[in-house]
């Protein structure tokens, strides 16, 4: 479809499958701790910059905006440049654009807020590729394990944070660490990519009508208007509604509506960090043995319980049981959705773009939303919008049902 469009290629053998599993890994874990060793430093930042808060967030919102122009988009950059030369290309910008940032912090504003841009940018369409090539690597394994290349993505922030703590403590300045950071990705994951599966066309059957491209040429924007695709990019946004809905405010409702010491607020938070993180990792042999629809169903209600553990429990156990039941439940519904985007191999891109634009929707929504919301009811209150949502996403689960290619070939007869 992409980087080798030669109908029938042969499927790669074990070894290639294995080192594009490594690979996938290394540009998921890659991309985290990028993102990671950004945040851990973002005090000093400040600092450095003399702004005020609220300054200091529009500023960040650079990297959402630079973020959300490029999910869009990155279907057709995957389909013209191919996967691997995306996450390739993307991961050199990112760190052109963290370096930016290392360089040009003392300087002012204006060489921050280009460098989180293009970094947002370059990062948002790295994100679609990687992903895009999971489900690749997903296929030509025959089993799931799109989760738990998510998992390495958590595993790589804990990775930036961690020693971005350590470059605080050691007194490292920021700019030295920011690029060095930025070397090490730039070094690291465009040598990983090479190992990268290519997709192959997969031909359309004899007497169709079409010549043998036409469908793998079709315009990656057309996966808006496709049913399934939306749907599917719905589902995407509620599941990860709840998810940002606990990163950004369990610690706060935690520590608001229990009245408790903020070393508990963080304790729930890291309960429903570890629960997600382990949802991940394990829950790829789920899904094989009883499928994606139960998986995601069971996964739904068991954040909607572990939610309403949280608002009314009343002790402070059970609301760590909560979170735990909102880390496990909530931790499969992003890739695995991302996985059925992909099933076509031949549309991935334009579709998972698709899923994904709609999906990160709720990283914009949900801190105004539920702020707005808490205003009025408490932050512990205002939680309960995420179980409206976690509710519809339960109703959504069926369209994340595998699909055989809209062409009668089989995927196994393709590059995929």
């Amino acid at each position: 479809m992409i980087a080798d469009g030669r109908p029938g290629a042969r499927r790669p053998d074990k070894a290639q499958v294995r080192d594009a599993t490594r690979a996938v890994y290394t540009a998921f874990i890659a991309n985290g701790f990028i993102f990671a060793s950004w945040a851990a430093r973002i005090p000093q930042v400040r600092d450095g910059l003399g702004v005020t808060p609220g300054v200091l967030g529009l500023i960040l919102l650079s990297i959402a905006v630079g973020s959300t122009i490029a999910t869009p988009l990155s279907g057709l950059v995957i389909t013209w440049l191919g996967d691997s030369r995306t996450v390739a290309v993307m991961s050199l910008t990112a760190a052109a654009g963290m370096a930016t940032v290392a360089a040009g912090y003392r300087y002012g504003i204006p060489p921050v807020a280009a460098g989180l841009f293009l970094f947002g940018f370059s990062s948002g369409t790295w994100d679609v590729a990687m992903n895009v090539q999971g489900a690749v690597v997903e296929q030509a394994l025959g089993r799931a394990i799109m989760p738990r290349f998510h998992a390495g993505w958590s595993i790589g922030t804990v990775a930036g944070a961690g020693a971005g703590a350590a470059m605080v403590a050691l007194g490292v300045p920021v700019g030295v660490h920011l690029l060095a950071v930025a070397l090490a990705v730039a070094g690291a994951v465009p040598i990983a990519a090479r190992r990268f599966l290519p997709h192959a066309r997969a031909p359309v059957p004899a007497g169709s009508g079409h010549p043998d491209e036409t469908p793998a040429r079709r315009s990656p924007l057309t996966a808006w208007t496709e049913p399934r695709t939306l749907l599917i990019g719905l589902f995407v946004l509620c599941m990860a509604f709840a998810e940002g809905t606990s990163n950004d405010w369990l610690s706060l409702a935690v520590i608001g509506g229990y009245h408790t010491a903020a070393a508990l607020g963080t304790l729930t938070f890291a309960v429903f960090l570890a629960a997600m993180t382990a949802g991940r990792w394990f829950g790829p042999a789920f899904i094989d043995r009883y499928g994606r629809v139960r998986v995601l169903r069971a996964g739904t209600a068991t954040a909607l319980a572990g939610l309403l553990l949280i608002e009314a429990g009343g002790l402070l156990p059970v609301a760590l049981a909560g979170a735990a039941l909102m880390g496990l439940g909530t931790s499969l519904g992003f890739p695995v959705g991302i996985s059925a985007a992909a099933d076509d191999p031949r549309y991935a891109p334009g579709r998972v773009s698709t899923a994904a634009s709609i999906g990160y929707l709720a990283f914009l929504a949900g801190p105004p939303a539920v702020g707005f919301l808490a205003d009025h009811v408490g932050v512990l209150r205002g939680l309960s919008i995420a179980g409206v949502l976690l509710a519809v996403a339960f109703l959504l689960c069926p369209v994340t049902a595998p699909i055989s290619p809209s062409n009668p070939v089989s995927t196994r007869d393709t590059n995929s």
